[in-house]
């Protein structure tokens, strides 16, 4: 079956804010959903390593999320559906997100205390796959037009920043694990995409 172009970003889109927007206003379903490891580990929510990533913590979390998923999902969906079938894309950003958990689930699966929620890592990976297709791509940042690779770079370093910093439910280092899960599943998925990285990467040119 073919899908319309651009079909499962929107349709992600779609179900992500409204599940996100219902949890801002039910707790109750924020916590059924958000990564929990006692639940997981006594009560087999195994859901959980998936719906974590359907609930934000607050507007603003939520909104980067999706303007990023935005831009770059309906760009990758075709090199996905080329490779693994139309609903290709779903299962890499479904594998994003799983990915991007296990190692926070593992560390962290015996505490109580800890919560994580957010869409960051599957986002992430998809970000990076597309900087493997494009790196020289402007995107704009508050206004400001950058090359997408060093948007990357520097949404990276935050990450790692942030997650040293600590604090909230928000899982910063889900951000570098979907990013090496977004590049290493598309380089195996099509190795060819690793010298067109590398001849872009060494030629420059920025278009919009």
């Amino acid at each position: 079956m073919s899908l319309p172009s651009s079909f499962l970003t929107f349709a992600i889109i779609a179900a992500t804010c409204i599940v996100s927007w219902l949890a801002f206003k039910d707790g109750k379903l924020q916590q059924r959903l958000l990564l929990w490891p006692p639940a997981i580990e006594k009560k087999h929510e195994y859901w959980r390593l998936l719906s974590y990533g359907l609930v934000h913590a607050d507007f603003q979390h939520l909104l980067f999320n999706m303007i990023t998923l935005f831009f770059f999902g309906r760009a990758m969906e075709g090199l996905y559906a080329m490779f693994l079938g139309s609903f290709g894309f779903l299962w890499f950003y479904l594998g994003g997100l799983l990915v991007s958990i296990l190692p926070t689930y593992i560390k962290n699966r015996h505490n109580p205390n800890y919560r994580s929620l957010g869409a960051s890592g599957a986002v992430s990976a998809v970000l990076f796959a597309f900087i493997l297709l494009s790196p020289w791509s402007m995107i704009i940042v508050f206004v400001i037009p950058v090359p997408a690779i060093l948007y990357a770079v520097a949404f990276l370093g935050y990450s790692i920043y942030a997650e040293h910093r600590g604090g909230g439910y928000v899982n910063h280092s889900a951000h570098s694990w979907g990013a090496a899960y977004g590049i290493v599943f598309t380089v195996v998925m099509d190795p060819r995409i690793t010298q067109t990285f590398v001849q872009q990467l060494l030629h420059p040119t920025l278009r919009l």
